[in-house]
Parts: C-alpha cells; structure tokens; sequence
C-alpha cells in the first residue's frame, strides 16, 4: 500500500490541512475509488474505511489484489475541524456555506473539444483517451480557495475510475444508495452485496454532487456524440448511505466493508473465488418520487413510525405538539412507499423536513437533492 499526502491551498498563514489517499493495486488496472466522511460529521463511512483498510491490507499481502483500489478514509478534512459550542458542524463550509458535496466543476466539454479529433471505432480506446484528458484538465484547473482545492483533489483520484462509491449516512435510516439512472444496470448488483433497501436514481440531480460529478461525463459524452464514436457508460458512481449517524459500530462497519471487498472481488478487482451474487432486498425507485416530509409548525418532534416500514398515503408518520398550546400536528405521508430516513431531532422548527418516503412514481421536478 503506498500512503500519499495531498496538501490543500492553506486558507490563512500557519495553517496546511492535508487530504490522506492509501493506493492498492497498480495504476492502469481496473479502478475502483472509496471515500469516507465527504460530509464531515457522517462517521460511519469512517469506520468502514478502517474495516477496509485493515482487509485491503490483508488481501495485499496475501496477492489477492488484481486491480487498482484507492481509499481515502477522510474525505473532508475542513469539515472535520469545524465545531462550534461543541456541535460538529460537517455538512457547510463555513467561510462560504457551501455544501462539501456540491458545485464539482464541470470539464465535459472542454475534453470533448480538445479529444473529438483523436477518437474512432474503438471503444475502449475512446474511454482510455478520454479518462486521460478528464484528470489532465481536473488537475490543471485553477482554484482560488481551500474549499475549491479539496474539491479538484478529490476529483482527480477519482475521475478515472471504473467504480466510484462515496460513504456518507442519513440521520436515521435504512442503507440505501444514490446513483444515476444510466448507472442502474452497473449498480443493481452493488444495491445487492449492500442489502441496499432502496436505490434513488436520477439523471442530473442538480448541483453537480461528487458522485454525479463522475458518473455523468460518460451519458453526457455519449449525448453530445451520438451514434459517430462508441462512448459507453464506463463509471459506476453511487452514495452509499450506511444507515444512520449514529450507526458506527465494529460490526455493521466491518460487514459493510466485507460486502464491498465481495462486490470488488465479484468485479474482478480481486483473485479468489467469485462470490454468489446475493438476493435483492430492495429495488431502484426514482429520486423525484423520494418525498420530503415538512412540518408547517414548530415543536416537540415525535414519531410514529419506523424506518424499514412500508406505509400508505395518509398513513400519520410523526406527531408535532406545540408544549404550550399543546396542539397535535399529524405529518402524514403524501405516497404510497418506504419510509427510509427520518431526523435525529426532536424538535422541528416550521417548515423543517423530517422524514423522506420514497414513492415508485415521480412527483417532484427541478433540483432533486436536500440542501
């Protein structure tokens, strides 16, 4: 395993933070990019990281490692130094208020200009060149701040990679992933050695995500060429929500990291005998029919039933009770679905969202994504 350090712009004088990528494999090979933690206080994805690493470890030394694997166990090293009155506040930068998983640059088609002379016939040929220019131009964009830096670090271990998972959790859930639609077919596998209970898709959720931010150069490439050059989907990026915030145990981290070295190992990123797939315990189901649950008033947040369940529209999810007037809100369910995620917070202000159901049929339009 080979440990780099990759040095972000320094924000002020006397301060350097550093983002830690650990490589397997050998460069050129199939590759495949984990990374914990985008969201700086989601820790679960951290464990797992340990729980990988300490397997991609053992699977090194014994030969077993055929393609390329990159690890990042700490995607986010300024969300994870922000607190305030002892709250970890790793969702927002501070200086900007940006969202760490949001707003990742865009070169489709600045690659496409510079590469459309050189492709042709051969597929895999086109995905090589093109994968080659993609991190040249990631690399070689400008930045201006911390923030910016961390993003085209990130990026630049992962844009040429065949599989792209990014470990982040939801406050308290079931595990369910996020991909694009034209990932499905790639991803329905993964879903399965994850005992994934739902898979949200959407194509161009809006705000150009980290996993979007990878998988989506390849449909949009192959849009703007059409039928003249063979440009397939060649990466595979989903969001791996492992449950909820305060999931982070030993066991379900070192199970999680088991199912994904199975699905690399299924891939032929690693020797041994290829495992069984597994069954399904979920399905895809669209990202605009994932419906956000809002209260319309202030209070004490109690719900009435669990994540897991299949519930009704109308079905009361969570009460509100105002302590003074002591008025009994409902929040029920506008769909037919999974209630997969719900807040950790018991007092919701008005207008908060609380909890998501997700429906089979599309609902919502425009940007698809939370704040």
């Amino acid at each position: 395993m080979q440990l780099v350090r990759h040095p972000l712009l320094s924000p002020a004088p006397g301060t350097q933070r550093e983002l830690v990528s650990l490589h397997y494999g050998q460069p050129g090979a199939p590759k495949a990019y984990i990374q914990a933690s985008l969201h700086g206080d989601e820790l679960p994805g951290m464990l797992v990281a340990h729980h990988l690493r300490l397997q991609l470890d053992a699977l090194e030394a014994a030969g077993q490692i055929r393609g390329e694997i990159v690890l990042v166990p700490m995607a986010n090293p300024i969300g994870m130094s922000q607190f305030l009155l002892h709250a970890h506040l790793g969702r927002f930068e501070l200086m900007s208020g940006e969202n760490f998983n949001r707003h990742y640059p865009d070169q489709i088609e600045a690659v496409a200009a510079q590469v459309e002379p050189q492709l042709g016939a051969d597929a895999a040929a086109n995905v090589a060149l093109l994968r080659r220019a993609l991190k040249a131009a990631v690399l070689a964009a400008p930045v201006d701040t911390e923030l910016q830096s961390q993003r085209r670090t990130l990026l630049g271990l992962s844009c040429d990679a065949d599989i792209v998972l990014d470990l982040h959790c939801d406050a308290q859930a079931v595990m369910h992933l996020y991909t694009e639609t034209p990932c499905w077919p790639e991803c329905e596998p993964l879903a399965r050695f994850l005992r994934s209970r739902v898979t949200l898709l959407a194509q161009d959720s809006g705000d150009s995500p980290f996993d979007e931010a990878c998988s989506q150069v390849w449909w949009k490439w192959k849009q703007r060429f059409g039928d003249r050059f063979p440009i397939p989907q060649a990466c595979l990026s989903a969001t791996v929500e492992l449950r909820g915030a305060t999931d982070v145990t030993h066991e379900l981290a070192a199970a999680d990291a088991k199912n994904i070295v199975d699905f690399l190992r299924w891939r032929g990123l690693i020797d041994g005998t290829k495992p069984a797939l597994p069954d399904a315990v979920g399905e895809a189901r669209p990202l605009a029919g994932s419906m956000p649950i809002k209260s319309p008033v202030a209070g004490v947040l109690t719900f009435l039933k669990e994540v897991g369940e299949e519930v009704s529209a109308g079905d009361v999810l969570a009460h509100v009770i105002d302590p003074i007037t002591a008025q009994v809100t409902e929040l029920k369910s506008p769909v037919d679905g999974l209630f997969f995620a719900r807040d950790f917070l018991r007092f919701a202000n008005a207008g908060m969202r609380v909890a998501k159901v997700s429906g089979r049929e599309a609902k919502r339009t425009g940007k698809l994504l939370g704040a």
